[in-house]
């Protein structure tokens, strides 16, 4: 029941509260109560097309600004139509499909007649506020900027202005049903109310028995009935005709009528879902209401013919909606592929295609604004073929010109030769970033890792389709770039024709493409990259002596720390492959040596970029964390670190065991790997042993037995069929490798053997050891000779008997240690005689004697003074006649046997005269004192 009608029950407390609740509400909340029925009674959520949202909002900011203007308030009036302007923005789609609304030309031209107004009336523009007169010149220079695009527009209107009729009646045909019939409805019922409440009031109230309360109820309770008759009778002259009896032929007509709408609405609705089906738009959330589909804004209107001028306005418009915060970055890629269908449908020419498709592009580079995230796979293939199809149009068509100092102005995309403003360039590089950044987003070990990298041959196949198309017209500098983006695609890549020695190979590509940086180059920071890619694949080719030479002679050692971040990393990669290479050929002090500043550290796979480690002093801040993994290298391009750790163990293991040996006493020796004495002193601290399982455990002990000569042992422990496979066949030839580790195992277990047990031998046969070790006698020969000569070894060869004859001088075990603590208590007595000099002063190296209490020193008997010799030169020497004078601190004769050097007064410490000059007359140590007599002191206080 609808709650007016229910005030009229004779309960007179229902009354009441129903009266007062009336009363209390508002008149729009009370044609609603009026107008629905009490299943209704909650408020429906009114759901409006964009088309009228933005409109409405329109009109709301035109009216707020028609009530400034009466009162002539200019910053009002001047916010209104900044506002105005937004509003007009957001309302662009629509505008593009529809047309400029003529309720907002109206508006236009009765503000420019204001501005005008107002301007030319000086008197009261001089009484107006600063405020206000501020506000109309902003609001007069902006208007005129403003109206540049609405001049037609405007022209047109002010030729045949609107009416007042048909002002409003245009008004209610723009704005929305639901508004119009809602606002009709809530006037209408208001006023009803009203009477009704006061007929209520002049009118006594009926008295009424509980058993007619529901009879009087019930008359007014179907309020369905009374609102849907509501349409009725207005076909009615009279209420009296509706409830008469209908003639059949009336009813029949009625019908009709009835049907008729029915099929119009219903062909209506399918008509707009065939227009939003065609336009494909998505979906809009009105708040409040229900899901409205959002059409795609037409390109242009009916009837518009299609030329240069009005295809560049329109781009020139999608491109300044470009970062801005309401742009749909998707919608900006639909429209401009529309864009260019439309260009090409009408033949407006290849000049105009390339530079939609240079905008279409940089679109797809602008979906994602976060640089964190790599691009999605729909895009990314959108962004590929649009690369080879622009790359393809330039290379076919000579007369096509993109340059990015073109000045905008001085584009030609009319006429041959075109002109177009852009770089190329720029977007490969950003396409390879773009192919990194997918490689990194993705999981090494899945298939997807694996589909990416499918995608490496086409950005290769883009990078060289533009590398032949720019050496024929780009500059040096530009040539530079394309060659190191080739060059970055080739350096990691092993090529087994290149080991074969054929002349087609990568190798003459990357000589040709870094020859060229080497001489072109402006910059430091491509000739580096070039040069550290070019060692990096001499090194993975095995050409040891060409990447070592070409390592030396760039000195790059000494400036890559002042390098960015990115090419330190190279740096680092192309070291340890330096070392990879080094250890291949036998070379195993060069490899130690370049692997050894990335394994000491702990962070070989954070300097590799291969991986973040924890840190122990500190935690990294989010935004560092983001850095560091944008910097991470993709998996394909790693380096097994494995590997690089088993490489230096054996290097160290090789240098340092007969190192070890060899300075087995000496108290001073100093290790060559310290990380490598590290991993051998964990193993030692381990109460339980067991067999090796790890490969830092086959290394440790390897090492243990060669310590003690037995080099089977040792070879068993670093080559066996778990080592072959986490290891040694991952190289290229890997039996060439294992026959290279045997034969050094060979050798230095030899040497480690001659140094542990020379001291026990008189002699040893180069035979037998040739059997023990399974060497040539002419390498055990070579061996020997070499520590012989290098003094490793105290010892003699004797060619006919093949023997080597021992000296017997280096000391024995007793004596080394006899050795070490004489020169510790050594170390200690100077370490005594260190302090006692910083307690005593300076004065206690000059004599070791006693001390008066007077501050003198004194002689202890059987003691010679400081600096006391006789007949030094001439005369009683130095410091010989005494080291005491009445008031003076040492009495010293000159060594020509002159007077004394501080003999002058009482008290005095350095007391010098000066008869003639520095070095003359008396002279530097003649007679008369230390520089002669008669000068001034030099310093006469003690």
């Amino acid at each position: 029941m609808s709650k007016f009608f229910a005030a009229g029950s004779d309960s007179e407390s229902e009354s009441e509260s129903s009266e007062d609740e009336t009363i209390q509400q508002k008149p729009s909340q009370q044609a609603r109560n009026f107008q629905f029925s009490d299943d209704e009674e909650d408020e429906k959520r009114v759901v409006k097309s964009r088309k009228d949202k933005r409109y409405d909002e329109l009109r709301g900011l035109i009216k707020d600004m028609k009530n400034h203007k009466k009162i002539k308030d200019c910053a009002k009036v001047c916010s209104d139509f900044e506002d105005q302007q937004k509003a007009y923005d957001k309302c662009k789609k629509i505008i593009q499909e529809e047309g400029k609304p003529r309720f907002y030309i109206r508006n236009l031209v009765e503000l420019e007649e204001f501005i005008g107004e107002v301007w030319e009336d000086r008197e009261q523009r001089k009484k107006m506020s600063k405020l206000n007169a501020k506000g109309l010149t902003t609001l007069r220079q902006k208007f005129r900027k403003y109206i540049r695009d609405f001049e037609d527009d405007m022209s047109k209107y002010k030729e045949a202005p609107d009416k007042e009729s048909d002002v409003s009646a245009e008004e209610v045909e723009e704005s929305s049903d639901s508004e119009s019939e809602t606002e009709g409805d809530v006037m209408k019922a208001a006023d009803f109310i009203k009477k009704a409440e006061k007929k209520k009031k002049s009118e006594p109230k009926p008295k009424m028995d509980d058993d007619s309360s529901d009879d009087s109820m019930d008359w007014g309770s179907d309020s369905d009935e009374s609102s849907s008759s509501s349409d009725e009778e207005k076909d009615y002259t009279n209420i009296l005709q509706k409830f008469l009896k209908k003639t059949p032929a009336e009813a029949e007509k009625k019908k009709e009528k009835k049907d008729k709408k029915k099929v119009e609405k219903k062909k209506k609705v399918e008509e707009e879902d065939e227009d939003q089906e065609d336009a494909g738009g998505d979906w809009e959330v009105v708040p409040g209401g229900q899901f409205l589909e959002k059409k795609r804004p037409k390109m242009f209107a009916k009837n518009t013919e299609i030329n240069h001028e009005v295809i560049l306005k329109k781009l020139m418009e999608l491109v300044s909606a470009r970062g801005k915060k309401g742009t749909d970055r998707q919608e900006q890629i639909e429209l401009m592929e529309e864009l260019r269908t439309i260009a090409n449908t009408n033949n407006l020419g290849i000049g105009l295609d390339v530079k939609i498709l240079l905008c279409h592009i940089s679109s797809v580079f602008d979906y994602n604004p976060n640089i964190a995230t790599c691009m999605k796979s729909e895009l990314w293939e959108k962004l590929i073929s649009h690369l080879n199809e622009l790359i393809a149009i330039l290379v076919n068509n000579p007369n096509i010109t993109v340059w990015e100092k073109i000045p905008e102005d001085s584009e030609q995309v009319t006429e041959s030769p075109f002109k177009v403003r852009g770089c190329v360039l720029t977007m490969v590089e950003r396409m390879d970033e773009e192919f990194t950044k997918m490689l990194q987003a993705c999981d090494a070990h899945s298939t997807e890792y694996v589909d990416r990298l499918k995608d490496e041959p086409v950005v290769c196949s883009i990078i060289e389709k533009l590398q032949v198309y720019m050496e024929e017209k780009s500059t040096s500098d530009e040539l530079c770039r394309i060659y190191l983006r080739r060059i970055m695609h080739t350096y990691y890549k092993f090529e087994e024709d290149y080991m074969m020695g054929r002349d087609l190979s990568s190798g003459a590509l990357m000589k040709r493409l870094c020859t060229y940086i080497y001489s072109k180059d402006n910059t430091d920071r491509l000739r580096t990259q070039a040069m550290l890619c070019q060692i990096y694949h001499l090194a993975i080719h095995d050409c040891w002596y060409d990447a070592r030479d070409l390592m030396l002679m760039s000195h790059l050692q000494d400036m890559i720390q002042h390098s960015d971040v990115p090419t330190q990393i190279l740096y680092n990669r192309t070291m340890v492959q330096l070392g990879l290479c080094a250890f291949r050929q036998g070379h195993i002090k060069d490899s130690h040596n370049a692997l050894v500043d990335i394994q000491s550290t702990g962070r070989a796979k954070e300097l590799l970029a291969q991986g973040l480690l924890l840190q122990r002093q500190r935690e990294r801040t989010a935004e560092e964390e983001k850095i560091e993994k944008r910097r991470q290298m993709p998996y394909h391009m790693h380096i097994n670190l494995e590997l690089l750790e088993c490489v230096y163990l054996v290097s160290a293991m090789l240098l340092e065991i007969p190192y070890m040996a060899a300075h087995e006493f000496d108290a001073r020796r100093r290790m060559i790997s310290k990380n490598f004495h590290h991993v051998m002193r964990v193993s030692d601290r381990q109460p339980l042993v067991g067999p090796p399982e790890s490969m830092r455990e086959h290394v440790v002990a390897a090492s243990k037995s060669m310590k003690t000569g037995d080099w089977r042992s040792c070879k068993n422990y670093v080559i066996n069929e778990k080592m072959n496979t986490k290891v040694w066949e991952l190289f290229y030839q890997p039996e060439k490798t294992r026959d290279m580790i045997v034969t050094k195992i060979q050798e230095e277990s030899l040497r480690t053997y001659l140094f542990t047990y020379s001291s026990v031998y008189d002699s040893l046969s180069m035979v037998t050891l040739a059997d023990m070790f399974e060497l040539e006698k002419a390498v055990v020969h070579s061996i020997i000779s070499k520590m012989i000569i290098n003094e490793e070894l105290m010892a003699s060869l004797d060619e006919p008997t093949q023997t080597v004859v021992m000296h017997r001088t280096e000391p024995t075990r007793f004596q080394s240690l006899a050795l070490q603590l004489s020169e510790k208590v050594a170390s200690l007595v100077e370490n005594n005689e260190n302090i006692m000099k910083f307690k005593m002063g300076q004065f206690y190296q000059f004599n070791k004697g006693g001390q008066n209490k007077d501050g003198t020193y004194v002689q202890r008997p059987g003691q010679k003074q400081w600096g006391q010799k006789r007949n030094y030169q001439e005369g009683e020497g130095y410091g010989g006649r005494n080291q005491q004078n009445e008031g003076g601190y040492r009495q010293r004769y000159n060594k020509d046997g002159g007077e004394g050097y501080n003999n002058r007064g009482k008290g005095k410490y350095d007391n010098r005269e000066n008869k003639g000059g520095y070095q003359g007359g008396g002279g530097y140590q003649g007679g008369g004192g230390y520089q002669g007599g008669g000068g001034r002191a030099w310093q006469q206080q003690y």
